[in-house]
């Protein structure tokens, strides 16, 4: 399976996203804010990266602008996971170079399953 970098400031939404992750097959590094995001993401073998918006140091929005302007991170599959609902807040994200776009409060089922279909377009 894949190795999931999950960022979010929220350890209860964290945990979560981790057990269901790995209860999917999946190795996660999970980490609280966006320059630590940033940080594993250049530094690890990820396949993918789930990015709150909203934490401390650095939004979820830079940081996937920055790995979007990166060569070394510019390909890799970008989930914003995220309470902003407002169609403008998804188009922002969109915009950012997301490449899925997944509201709080979410169902974990659905979340394996784009995790899935993001990683299944991206060859992975």
């Amino acid at each position: 399976m894949a190795n999931v970098l999950v960022a979010d400031d929220d350890a209860d939404i964290r945990d979560l996203v981790t057990f269901k992750l790995t209860q999917s097959g999946h190795e996660v590094v999970a980490v609280e804010d966006g320059p630590s995001a940033l940080a594993a993401a250049r530094e690890s073998a990820v396949n993918l990266v789930l990015l709150d918006i909203r934490m401390p140091g650095m939004s979820g929005l830079d940081v996937c602008r920055e790995l979007r302007a990166e060569p070394a991170t510019s390909g890799l599959p970008i989930i914003l996971l995220t309470a902003r609902s407002q169609e403008g807040d998804v188009e922002r994200g969109f915009a950012a170079g997301a490449d899925d776009y997944i509201i709080k409060p979410f169902s974990p089922r659905e979340l394996a399953s784009r995790v899935q279909a993001v990683l299944g377009r991206a060859g992975q």
